[in-house]
């Protein structure tokens, strides 16, 4: 699957919601991730612009892997999204589990999160309003699609990033924006 993404930075977020609203959103959650980054052990994520997450969403964990980017104009690349059990204690072992196979803790990163769902031709978007602790606030917008959706895909994604009126666009992964914040040697 391939998340197709986009990202914006200081969005007119109420006009943005009124539109959407407008276009049948519902809003679907309000919620606080954690998103736990490892460093593999057997290759450098950073040169290779994968990323391997822990996610945290109260009590919900999943581990995710990203694959590398491969277009400029959108955020796409592979995801990998698989459930793990419920709780802190099945994110402490997984963990322990990681660690213990080589792969090196990185930082966390840590989002207030609002997501509207909506319909537009044809494909299931999610409008998602961040607030990422130490680096500010951001409205990504994404589509889950198989292979051959991608140019549709978007197609889609874009039109409706204007119609939202998002137009400073933010390259960088929270993870990245993140670590430099941080002053990090992995930024």
């Amino acid at each position: 699957m391939l998340e197709v993404e986009v990202k914006y930075r200081n969005a007119d977020r109420t006009a943005a919601v009124a539109t959407l609203l407008e276009w049948g959103a519902t809003l679907a959650q309000d919620r606080t991730d954690l998103d736990l980054y490892f460093q593999a052990p057997d290759r450098d994520l950073k040169a290779s612009d994968e990323a391997f997450r822990l996610r945290r969403i109260g009590p919900k964990n999943c581990l995710t892997y990203k694959g590398p980017r491969r277009d400029t104009e959108t955020k796409t690349r592979p995801e990998i999204e698989v459930p793990l059990g419920d709780g802190d204690t099945a994110a402490a072992d997984m963990q322990r589990l990681l660690v213990a196979l080589g792969y090196a803790p990185v930082t966390t990163v840590k989002k207030k999160r609002r997501v509207y769902q909506f319909a537009r031709d044809g494909f299931d978007l999610e409008a998602c309003f961040d607030t990422v602790d130490g680096v500010g606030a951001f409205v990504e917008l994404e589509i889950l699609a198989d292979e051959a959706q991608y140019d549709a895909a978007k197609t889609v994604l874009l039109a409706a990033a204007a119609e939202l009126g998002l137009t400073e666009q933010e390259p960088r992964s929270y993870l990245s924006m993140v670590l430099q914040a941080q002053g990090s040697p992995l930024a």
